[in-house]
């Protein structure tokens, strides 16, 4: 991308703090609650991903330890929240939030959704396809530590196939990844890890493919196409998992990019995912890609009740 104008930056720079007075970050309280700005961000992101570690959500949110812990002090004081001892980690404590603090998040949820359907309800040039993509684009950008897309570390590559030691790996990060969600014990690993068993000795057929980050042998990123198992021209998108340090850095964004690249090249009429509720930075990135949800239902496949949606994404015309 060419270097953009000083007018344009200072374009981009003005309508950022317009959005921070918008949003109300500049009151005391915001999303019509009596919590601060942070308050209702950990309330958030607690209901989006139960279970969460204080720890974290300090790494979400980007605060301090210390600034965290009385944060979940106040929060747990209002009955808002609370905290259970990690049964892998007793050191560690998940936090879930109570009714109280269900009832605040389905207020604050109803209050930003009816706020941006109200903006984009007002906007006449631009499509809310457009504006998503977009602000996720420069969200990502921002939370790059270089404020852009970075690129492939040395020693890094993204790899076509099937990779030495991938089932272990890949199924290894869907653990440690969404085990604060669908609890840590061995059933979620094992049936990511029965599934990728299976479609690994179709991987070189030609509708079906794998695309992953390799450091030093290990698949520390991945993401694949399964063009067989849903039949009816309908491509499954399966295993999209990114190691932590790998985050921020437009890498989903590229992995996902050669997923839908194999997907239109081959024809097909839509594409399927189902993912866990709570995974906000990935909903956020299918819905950029043209992703709807269209299904969202309570299931126990993991080992635990969770609630699991189904995404679609259909051929551009």
């Amino acid at each position: 991308m060419t270097s953009p104008s000083p007018a344009i930056v200072n374009e981009i720079r003005a309508a950022s703090r317009q959005l921070v007075r918008e949003f109300g970050f500049l009151d005391k309280t915001i999303a019509g609650t009596d919590l601060s700005g942070s308050g209702v961000h950990a309330i958030l992101e607690i209901g989006l991903q139960p279970g969460i570690t204080a720890r974290d959500l300090a790494a979400r949110l980007k605060l301090e330890k210390s600034t965290i812990s009385r944060l979940l002090k106040s929060l747990e004081a209002r009955g808002e929240i609370s905290q259970t001892r990690l049964e892998q980690d007793g050191r560690a404590f998940g936090l879930n939030l109570t009714d109280t603090g269900r009832e605040t998040y389905s207020r604050i949820d109803r209050f930003g959704n009816d706020q941006a359907l109200g903006a984009l309800a007002r906007i006449r040039t631009t499509s809310a396809q457009s504006i998503a993509s977009a602000l996720s684009t420069y969200a990502e950008a921002l939370a790059s530590p270089e404020g852009e897309t970075a690129p492939l570390a040395a020693g890094h590559e993204i790899a076509e196939g099937y990779q030495t030691g991938m089932i272990g790996d890949v199924a290894a990060l869907h653990a440690r990844t969404h085990g604060p969600i669908v609890g840590m014990g061995p059933a979620f690993e094992s049936v990511v890890s029965r599934a990728m068993a299976e479609f690994m000795p179709r991987i070189g057929n030609p509708v079906n493919n794998s695309w992953s980050i390799v450091d030093n042998g290990e698949v520390i990123g991945s993401i694949s196409i399964d063009g067989e198992d849903l039949g009816n021209n309908v491509a499954h998108l399966r295993w999209f998992i990114l190691s932590e340090r790998l985050r921020g850095k437009g890498l989903g964004k590229k992995l996902l990019a050669k997923a839908l690249e194999h997907c239109d090249a081959h024809g097909f009429d839509e594409i399927h995912l189902w993912t866990l509720k709570g995974l906000a930075a990935a909903r956020s990135l299918y819905e950029s890609h043209g992703f709807e949800l269209v299904d969202e239902y309570v299931g126990n496949q993991w080992g635990k009740a969770v609630t699991e949606q189904k995404f679609i994404r259909k051929r551009p015309v």
